[in-house]
């Protein structure tokens, strides 16, 4: 009887070498890819066994139980981390679960560039190539409803920067980023804010800080850009910036502002209403909305492009008539 034993315990001990050295060499033997380099997705909520699958379906070309059981003696299965991915020749099984389990995923980024409108925010997602455009066919409406929002217009609530993002992520996601962004940046500036401005909500200041964006061809010009518009609000003037006419013409505007554009009267005319536009009309940066919520102290009422990015300042019609003559006069003879 213990003889019968003994060569049962010697065979389970043989087969137990031969699995171990079996998965051993599994684990340290290079994989076949598909692709060098190669992109691929795990998706969330996968269990082990699925997570195989999708390795393979990926084209890596790895036997999908024994990687299951790789990962489960090594006590991975269950710290696998959805996410896109980059694998190159020469990984090993055991140096691939240990990618996965340390979520060392590729990234993607999106830059989102002060001054655009909404409706560029919108297109540059949906060309985004690395993207998943879960946006795709919402109304703007829709879309701030599935990201969280409260507002009832999207424009300037998206925070400009570059974002970085795993492959195949929503589109949502990214705009949810940029927005909380945004909020966070609006909440801390206008608790900063200087004192004697006439503007009754952060949303005002926000709106005033994109047509500063708008206004401004170089940035050490945009303190002194807001400090002619809040002059011109505290005086009781009309703003008379053309931005906010070409924002209110939207997709009609053909890069030539016309005077019948100056006088047909919208609710974006800032030459035909008091006040500010009723929304935001580009995505302001950091830097305009400090310039919004800390003007200078100055008496200035006007401004004209000199034609190289700066700006002319006057305190006086005559005196930005004369500017006008000077810097647009002599570019339209």
């Amino acid at each position: 009887m213990k003889s019968v034993l003994f060569r049962l315990l010697a065979a389970v001990l043989a087969m137990a070498a031969c699995f171990a050295g079996a998965l051993a060499w599994f684990a340290h033997r290079p994989i076949a890819l598909a692709a060098s380099p190669l992109d691929f997705t795990i998706e969330p909520g996968s269990s082990m066994r699925q997570v195989a699958r999708q390795l393979v379906d990926a084209g890596i070309d790895v036997q999908p139980v024994a990687l299951e059981v790789l990962a489960r003696v090594t006590r991975r299965a269950n710290a696998i981390k959805a996410g896109s991915y980059e694998v190159e020749a020469g990984l090993t099984p055991l140096a691939l679960l240990a990618k996965l389990t340390r979520g060392d995923v590729s990234q993607a980024e999106l830059a989102i560039i002060e001054g655009w409108n909404f409706r560029q925010l919108r297109a540059a997602l949906d060309r985004h190539p690395d993207l998943r455009h879960d946006s795709a066919g919402l109304s703007d409406a829709e879309l701030l409803a599935r990201i969280g929002s409260t507002a009832s217009h999207p424009e300037g609530l998206f925070f400009p920067d570059t974002y970085l993002f795993s492959r195949r992520s929503s589109d949502l996601d990214v705009l949810r980023r940029a927005h909380r962004h945004m909020l966070e940046v609006l909440d801390r500036e206008w608790a900063r804010r200087a004192g004697g401005l006439p503007y009754k909500t952060p949303y005002q200041a926000l709106t005033m800080a994109s047509i500063v964006e708008k206004e401004t061809g170089q940035a050490a010009d945009r303190p002194m850009v807001a400090s002619v518009f809040v002059n011109r609000l505290n005086s009781g003037m009309l703003l008379q910036t053309d931005p906010t006419v070409i924002y209110g013409l939207g997709e009609a505007f053909d890069g030539n502002l016309r005077k019948r554009d100056l006088l047909a009267d919208t609710v974006y005319n800032t030459y035909t209403r008091p006040g500010l536009p009723p929304t935001p009309i580009a995505l302001p940066g950091v830097a305009a909305l400090r310039a919004a919520l800390h003007p200078p102290a100055t008496d200035y009422l006007y401004f004209v492009a000199r034609g190289d990015g700066s700006s002319e300042f006057s305190r006086t019609l005559d005196e930005h008539n004369r500017a006008v003559a000077q810097y647009i006069r002599k570019r339209n003879p």
